[in-house]
């Protein structure tokens, strides 16, 4: 659960440290999807960026409905990426949260589509802890 300076289950110094430094380095996507997430602007809920949860920095957050927004550059593509990218995915869940990926591409291509498939995300129930 969330402590009093907003780390949640166990996240190090080091890893706040660093989710703060990526929040001054967004990628344009990053910054594009921000602006369509920022200030409870879909459905009303509120998302955090760049937020630490153990041993990982969550792209995007919604705590309150226990949803993770990640968006893949290229680098995803490749093999050993899926499977860090499935592990990580797997012990989020331990965490009681979705996740759902989108490509860079994506966001730039078609942003409304990722925010309707957001939306449908919101309106799921989150996993049991």
């Amino acid at each position: 659960m969330p402590t009093s300076n907003g780390r949640e289950r166990g996240a190090s110094h080091e890893l706040v440290s660093a989710a703060r430094a990526l929040r001054v380095e967004q990628t344009p996507e990053e910054r594009l999807l921000w602006d369509a997430l920022r200030e409870r602007k879909l459905e009303g809920c509120k998302f955090r960026r760049q937020h630490p949860l153990g041993s990982h920095i969550l792209d995007f957050v919604c705590v309150e409905r226990r949803l993770a927004v990640e968006l893949d550059g290229a680098h995803h593509a490749k093999e050993d990426q899926h499977r860090y990218d499935r592990e990580r995915t797997e012990h989020l869940e331990q965490y009681g949260y979705r996740v759902i990926r989108f490509s860079n591409s994506a966001v730039l291509a078609d942003l409304d589509s990722v925010l309707d498939l957001i939306r449908c995300e919101l309106s799921s129930e989150p996993l049991t802890s």
